[in-house]
């Protein structure tokens, strides 16, 4: 304490001397020494206004700690770019209080699932929709894809990255899309009716066969954790895309898993318990086989199926019986290819040959009536010469005329 008395009588005395100019800091008026210099400051406004436009200061500060020797904390960079003029890229609005659920302890018990329709190129390009997958328990993307629209092919492609990546997780968190559920207010059909069960949509048939369980949300704000996820996506992402250049759904899929991975390392936290639930795929049918469009179909007897107006054919059969009749699901996988599901087994379909040329009577278009009777009628005879008239060629009895003995009526 002896140094703070010491203090107060140094400032007294100054005081008695200077008057009110004794109590100003010595250093009031200086440029600090660790003063960023004029010329890095002007090079970060100016890459925040160029290259980096559109970048967050936090945003901004790892992505030129990254790729750079620029090592600036946001803070620091957010004063700079005050001190420059540059607005801020959002701005944050007061939340409203809601009872906030706890985070899953492992990961892999639930997985949020939802589409973000947004311009994501900024006019560059088609507006789309990114579909996507977060773990509850530790927040990481486990897989995205762009689409044109929100649809069932977006999911499977994204169940399809988490099962790969990750494992089945125990249970599915959507909102009440058409894509995981039907209209419950419409009557049930007569299928419906004898099954005791209502049909189930495509995704909603291969989350069954794969033992995942579904729970739709009733508000957006249920599924907070993918909601919250999106607006960073909006926001970072949408960055990315624009210093990519991208203009297509193409490019925009090229530049998404650089930015998932940076995402994941970034935001993922630690699981309450170390001990993920994720499930591995079961033995049976490869993941393209049911992460697909299923259809029932009936096999005709010449051992085809009929699809969008063309005759495909099957492969023989593994255990050498005839396919006529057989029910079988047609498989529309995400390639584009066709197979057929029958007991436990995939076959591949092919074009059938074509239908063999059959000899018959045809029936032509018919003729106006008047035309077949002009046809029918026999061409007017000419009057035969008398003999004084007669030129002598006509007297030969080897003229045509004279060939056949006239029929004369008895």
């Amino acid at each position: 304490m002896f140094w703070l008395v010491r203090q107060v009588r140094r400032l007294v005395e100054r005081f008695r001397l200077e008057g009110a100019a004794a109590l100003l800091h010595g250093n009031r008026g200086r440029t600090p020494a660790n003063r960023i210099g004029e010329a890095m400051r002007s090079r970060i406004v100016e890459l925040a206004t160029t290259t980096f436009a559109g970048f967050n200061p936090v945003h901004l500060a790892e992505t030129l700690a990254d790729e750079s020797e620029i090592a600036l904390s946001a803070k620091t960079i957010r004063r700079i770019l005050v001190a420059g003029g540059v607005p801020a890229v959002r701005t944050r609005r007061p939340r409203k209080h809601r009872s906030r659920r706890e985070r899953m302890p492992r990961a892999g018990m639930l997985l949020q699932v939802d589409g973000s329709r947004h311009d994501w190129l900024e006019g560059r390009g088609p507006m789309l929709t990114l579909v996507g997958a977060i773990d509850d328990a530790t927040g990481i993307f486990t897989g995205a894809t762009f689409r044109a629209q929100e649809d069932a092919a977006g999911y499977f492609t994204v169940l399809a990255q988490t099962a790969v990546g990750y494992g089945l997780p125990v249970a599915l968190y959507s909102d009440q899309h058409g894509i995981f559920v039907k209209n419950p207010n419409r009557p049930p059909t007569l299928a419906e009716q004898l099954t005791g069960k209502r049909s189930a949509t495509q995704v909603r048939r291969a989350l069954d066969d794969l033992g995942i369980g579904w729970i739709g949300a009733l508000s957006a704000q249920a599924k907070g954790r993918i909601e919250r996820g999106w607006g960073t996506a909006q926001d970072r992402l949408r960055s990315e895309l624009r210093r990519a250049g991208a203009t297509t759904i193409d490019d925009a899929n090229t530049v998404l898993p650089g930015w998932l991975r940076r995402h994941n390392d970034r935001f993922a936290v630690p699981p309450g318990d170390p001990e993920p639930a994720w499930r591995p795929w079961p033995a049976g049918p490869p993941i393209e086989a049911v992460l697909c469009f299923h259809y029932p179909r009936r096999v005709a007897p010449d051992a085809t199926l009929s699809w969008e107006g063309r005759a495909l054919a099957l492969p023989p059969r593994a255990d050498g019986r005839s396919w006529a009749g057989a029910g079988v699901i047609l498989q529309e996988r995400l390639d584009a290819s066709l197979w057929v599901g029958h007991a436990d087994r995939d076959y591949r379909l092919a074009e059938a040959p074509p239908t063999p040329v059959t000899l018959r009577a045809r029936h032509l278009r018919r003729e106006p009536l008047a035309d077949l009777v002009a046809a029918s009628r026999p061409e007017p005879r000419p009057a035969l010469p008398s003999a004084a008239t007669a030129a002598p060629g006509n007297r030969d009895p080897n003229h045509p005329w004279r060939r056949y003995a006239a029929v004369r009526p008895r």
